[in-house]
């Protein structure tokens, strides 16, 4: 999955010890606002020392973020993962519809409808008229 917009939010990272290898790691979690008639906003995490500094994500940005979607269980709660694997930087829509504008579709002209023509009942009585 992807999104693109513009980084509001760079939270400070995180970093510990893991209980089972003993590596060390570090993660760092961004706010993103995707534009558009209600703006919506998304929190997503980036793990690894090495990959925060290859991103190198600025607040201010404005970029497309792939990511992938993961659900854990914890204390019988759950909470979704939303962790990024790559971003991409100079792919961000310039234009955007202006807002209450209707979408027009400019490939009507010469189209072809996809049910006939209605037949108009004829007035001479028929042996196969239905009163339904």
């Amino acid at each position: 999955m992807e999104l693109t917009g513009r980084i509001i939010a760079v939270l400070p990272a995180q970093s510990g010890v893991s209980a089972r290898t003993g590596n060390n790691w570090m993660s760092q979690d961004y706010v993103i606002e995707v534009p558009g008639q209600f703006p919506r906003k998304c929190l997503f995490r980036i793990f690894g020392e090495d990959r925060i500094k290859q991103f190198a994500i600025q607040q201010g940005e404005d970029l497309t973020v792939q990511f992938d979607i993961d659900a854990h269980e914890f204390n019988g709660r759950w909470f979704n993962d939303i962790r990024a694997y790559n971003v991409i930087r100079g792919q961000v829509q310039q234009q955007q519809p202006a807002v209450g504008s209707p979408v027009v579709n400019q490939n009507v002209v010469g189209a072809t409808s996809p049910f006939p023509p209605a037949q108009e009942p004829s007035s001479e009585g028929a042996a196969d008229d239905l009163p339904f």
